[in-house]
C-alpha cells in the first residue's frame, strides 16, 4: 500500500480521513494483537535478535540489520540472517545465494544482507530459524519478524525513521501502522531512531513519553568510497521506503541531483523502465544514480551503467544496544 499524506498528520489531529478510516485501524490493530499472542513455534538454542518495526514500510531495518551483522561480527559471534523474503518468489528455508538466486526469486533485501552474512529465506521463518542454526549460526537476526510469533525472541528492536515518528499513530488504512503504538512498544526492548539531531529531538518531544524502553539514537552516512561525487551531474531513482531520503543523501554529497524519480518501494526494475531512464538521463547529460537496495535488482545489462551510493548506519549512543548484546555475549576483554 502506498503511504498517504495524511498518515504523516499530528496524532492529536489526524483529519476526517483517518477518522473515517478508523474502524478498519481497529480490525487490523485486533488481528495483530491475535497473531502475536499465539506461541512461538521455534525456540532456538542461539540468542535470537528480531530487527522489526510498527510502520507499514521502510523505516531503516535493513541498514540496522548490516550495523548489528557488523557489531555482533567484531564480538567473534557468527550471525545468520532470517528473511521472509518479501517479493521473492522462493518459499524456503533456502540459503541465499548471490551466484544463483537474483531478487527475483529471494526478495532484494535478503540479497543485499547476503553480502555482509548468511541469509535465509523462509516464509515459514520458524523453519528458516530452525535451518539457520542447524548451519552454525551463533546468532539468529530476524529480519521484519515483529509481528510474527513463529520465532521466541530474545531481544526485540522496533526502528523508526525520527522525522516521521509513527505518524497519526493510527493502525491501517487510518494510519501507517501495522498495530497501535502502545501494544507493540510492549514488546520492544529498544527503539532504534534513526535520523539528524533535529529528527531526533522532534522524535522524544512527540512521542518520547509514549516509549517504555530505551532510545538508541542513529543516523545513515554515506560511505566514503572514493568517488568524485561533488559536482556529478545525476539523474537519481530509488524504490526504496523513502526515496527523497537517498536524494537527499546524493545531494548531500555535493552531487547536482538534475531529476529524482521516485519508485514503489521494491518495484520492480523491468528493462523497459531502465531504458527510459537512461534515455531520459542522456536527454539531460545525466549520470544514472541508485541505492544500494535498487541496484541488486537491476538487469544485467545495466548494472555497469548505474552508479551505486552505499550508506550504512552509525549509533549515536549505543550504550543501550551494547549492553543489550552484553547480556547475550559478555563483552570480550
Amino acid at each position: 500500500m502506498r503511504p498517504f499524506r495524511f498518515w504523516d498528520r499530528p496524532a492529536n489531529a489526524p483529519g476526517l480521513r483517518a477518522r473515517a478510516l478508523q474502524p478498519l485501524g481497529a480490525l487490523t490493530a485486533l488481528a495483530t494483537a491475535r497473531r502475536v499472542t499465539r506461541p512461538p513455534s521455534a525456540r532456538p538454542n542461539v540468542p535470537v535478535i528480531c530487527i522489526g518495526n510498527l510502520h507499514a514500510g521502510g523505516t531503516g531495518k535493513t541498514p540496522t540489520t548490516i550495523a548489528l551483522i557488523e557489531r555482533l561480527t567484531a564480538r567473534g559471534v557468527t550471525p545468520h540472517v532470517v528473511s521472509r523474503g518479501y517479493g521473492g518468489q522462493v518459499a524456503g528455508p533456502v540459503r541465499v545465494d548471490p551466484q544463483a538466486h537474483d531478487a527475483a526469486a529471494v526478495g532484494d533485501e535478503p540479497l543485499l544482507l547476503s553480502a555482509f552474512a548468511p541469509v535465509w529465506v523462509a516464509r515459514d521463518r520458524a523453519a528458516g530459524a530452525r535451518a539457520a542454526e542447524t548451519a552454525g549460526a551463533q546468532a539468529i537476526l530476524l529480519d521484519d519478524g515483529f509481528q510474527n510469533p513463529g520465532v521466541a525472541k530474545d531481544l526485540s528492536l522496533v526502528v523508526v525513521d525520527a522525522a516521521r515518528g509513527f505518524g497519526n499513530g493510527r493502525c491501517l488504512p487510518a494510519g501507517p501502522l501495522r498495530e497501535p503504538v502502545d501494544a507493540g512498544l510492549s514488546r520492544a526492548d529498544l527503539v532504534v531512531a534513526i535520523g539528524d539531531g533535529i529528527a531526533q529531538e522532534a522524535f522524544r518531544k512527540d512521542w518520547g513519553d509514549q516509549v517504555p524502553c530505551p532510545i538508541v539514537s542513529a543516523h545513515v552516512e554515506a560511505l566514503q568510497t572514493g568517488m568524485p561525487w561533488e559536482g556529478l551531474r545525476a539523474f537519481a531513482f530509488a524504490g526504496i521506503g523513502r526515496p527523497e531520503k537517498a536524494f537527499a543523501t546524493l545531494r548531500d554529497l555535493g552531487a547536482d541531483v538534475v531529476h529524482a524519480e521516485a519508485l514503489d518501494d521494491h518495484q520492480p526494475l523491468t528493462t523497459a523502465l531502465l531504458t527510459r531512464l537512461e534515455r531520459d538521463a542522456q536527454m539531460m547529460n545525466a549520470q544514472l544514480v541508485t541505492t544500494e537496495k535498487d541496484a541488486v535488482r537491476l538487469p544485467e545489462a545495466f548494472r555497469r551503467k548505474v552508479l551505486t551510493v552505499p550508506v550504512r548506519l552509525r549509533f549515536d549512543a549505543p550504550g543501550p544496544l551494547d549492553a543489550a548484546l552484553d547480556a547475550l555475549w559478555p563483552a570480550r576483554d
